[in-house]
């Protein structure tokens, strides 16, 4: 009997199942917020260069006459570029000729004034704290900034290679819940490391634990991984408006780390490691929970022998990761794009507007409904024309935002691009042999290709330099050559029985 009949036969959907699914949607929802927390600790306020007459009190007492803040600002900082107090540069004597009535905004030459020396005065009205007000990210250390959010990233995946060969070692069960640990003690040492450099490393190992929950957690809930990211990313909103703490989305992760010791073991992991007794008491206890004791109590030893003899037939088919790689039509390209595209958008929504609180739930709140209805036009429209569609639309939206500025193009882009990667979950399952585990699993691949895309994502922002356009060129023909690229490459899954080989 194979082991998928021993599951449907003992409730494969029934009481057991919810609880448990329950208990893996709630961590995926507090760790979907460290993917996208730099929008918030890493946002950068208005600022300006630290001059005495404005930040010392001694120099304000040496001013010969009384004058108001803003005339102190007008003499020791130039205008910027949209006319407002320059935020690089300020003058290096006070200019005592602007405040003249008769004088003009240009009686200075660029020859008065200097880059900031001694440092930056930030506007702590909306953030308190960040790692730009900390470690002053600015001006000409500005690029700093998306570094930091792709070496994040770039723990994503090498915790792919390395978790998916410890689950398949130690078990899903264990390693999630000391992934829970190691995440929450990551997440919370980043918001207390006193240097810029070990901020970046504990944010590589909370990254490295992170994507370990979503590979354990990909095949049981695939259609509801992505769900457990948006809501995660509304619940950041709220928690960034309301408490403006990094500790506020890492602490929760030691709950996360006491319940999961009540999760049940993998029965497929526990009957190919030959743990037969075992597996035979979860099995049973999955039953007796379901409502079909009768069931469990027929389930016997010989019965998970002959489950697990068919289950290391399969899992032995020859396979490998190159053969994988080589294997046209897995679609990690689109994987790429996926990665590429969102993080290069969601990882700057100041550029979207100035109250990124805001911009934060009108990205995310609306992405819930088209989510659900992707659900349902897989299976109408299948799965390829559904996610080549999806792409260019997203694409397409990205680039009119270059001929509308000022509308909300690139939040519907980003939108789409969130919609289709609920769609390529459902489809990466679906194209993957099931006999591929460790590196060569589909979670570990598609994430290895996703965070490949994502490490980049960040680093189009630096194309500005030549162009305010660019980085949004290149964000939205990426996702548009894709989807083209689907309905050529991708082969439809929709009414498939699951694939067992590469072939």
């Amino acid at each position: 009997m194979a082991f998928s009949e021993l599951l449907d036969r003992g409730g494969s959907r029934g009481r057991f199942q919810v609880p448990q699914m329950v208990a893996l949607v709630v961590p995926i929802t507090w760790l979907a917020p460290q993917n996208v927390l730099e929008n918030f600790s890493a946002a950068a306020p208005s600022h300006r260069c630290w001059v005495p007459l404005l930040d010392n009190s001694m120099a304000q007492a040496s001013v010969p006459r009384a004058l108001d803040p803003q005339a102190l600002l007008a003499v020791s900082i130039p205008p910027g570029p949209s006319r407002g107090p320059h935020q690089c540069r300020r003058f290096r004597h006070p200019q005592w000729q602007l405040l003249d009535p008769n004088a003009t905004a240009t009686n200075w030459s660029e020859a008065d004034t200097e880059p900031c020396v001694d440092s930056w005065v930030c506007d702590r009205s909306a953030f308190t704290s960040t790692i730009v007000t900390k470690w002053d990210l600015v001006c000409d250390a500005q690029a700093l900034r998306p570094m930091a959010q792709s070496i994040y990233l770039a723990g994503n995946p090498v915790g792919a290679a390395v978790w998916s060969q410890v689950s398949d070692r130690f078990g899903r069960r264990r390693v999630l819940t000391w992934i829970h640990l190691r995440v929450a003690m990551a997440a919370t040492a980043a918001a207390f490391t006193p240097t810029f450099s070990m901020y970046c490393l504990f944010r590589f190992l909370t990254a490295f634990t992170v994507v370990g929950t979503t590979l354990n957690t990909f095949i049981l809930l695939v259609t509801l991984n992505s769900l457990g990211y948006t809501f995660g990313r509304v619940l950041l909103a709220a928690v960034a408006y309301g408490v403006l703490q990094q500790l506020a989305v890492s602490v929760p992760c030691f709950l996360c780390f006491v319940y999961s010791w009540w999760l049940a073991e993998s029965a497929r992991w526990l009957l190919i490691m030959g743990r037969l007794e075992r597996g035979l008491r979860e099995l049973q206890k999955v039953a007796t929970i379901s409502g079909k004791r009768a069931v469990g109590d027929a389930l016997t030893i010989e019965v998970l022998c002959s489950a697990k003899q068919e289950e290391l037939s399969v899992s032995q088919t020859p396979g490998s990761l190159v053969a994988l790689l080589h294997t046209p039509g897995l679609g990690l390209w689109t994987c790429f794009a996926l990665g590429f595209t969102f993080y290069g958008l969601i990882l700057d929504l100041q550029a979207l507007g100035s109250n990124i609180f805001l911009l934060q739930a009108l990205i995310v709140v609306p992405d819930i409904p088209p989510k659900v209805g992707t659900l349902l036009l897989l299976g109408h429209l299948g799965r390829r024309p559904t996610q080549a569609v999806i792409l260019v639309l997203a694409g397409l939206c990205i680039l009119a935002n270059v001929l509308v500025p000022h509308g909300d193009p690139r939040r519907a882009g980003a939108r789409g691009v969130g919609v289709a990667f609920t769609c390529f979950a459902i489809y990466t399952a679906e194209v993957f042999p099931t006999g591929a585990v460790g590196v060569a699993s589909p979670g570990a691949l598609c994430q290895m290709a996703t965070q490949a895309g994502a490490i980049l994502g960040p680093l189009v922002r630096l194309l500005r330099i030549y162009g305010d356009s660019l980085p949004l060129l290149v964000c939205g023909v990426v996702p548009v050559r894709s989807g083209l690229a689907a309905l050529l490459v991708l082969p439809e899954t929709q009414n498939l029985p699951l694939p067992n080989t590469i072939q």
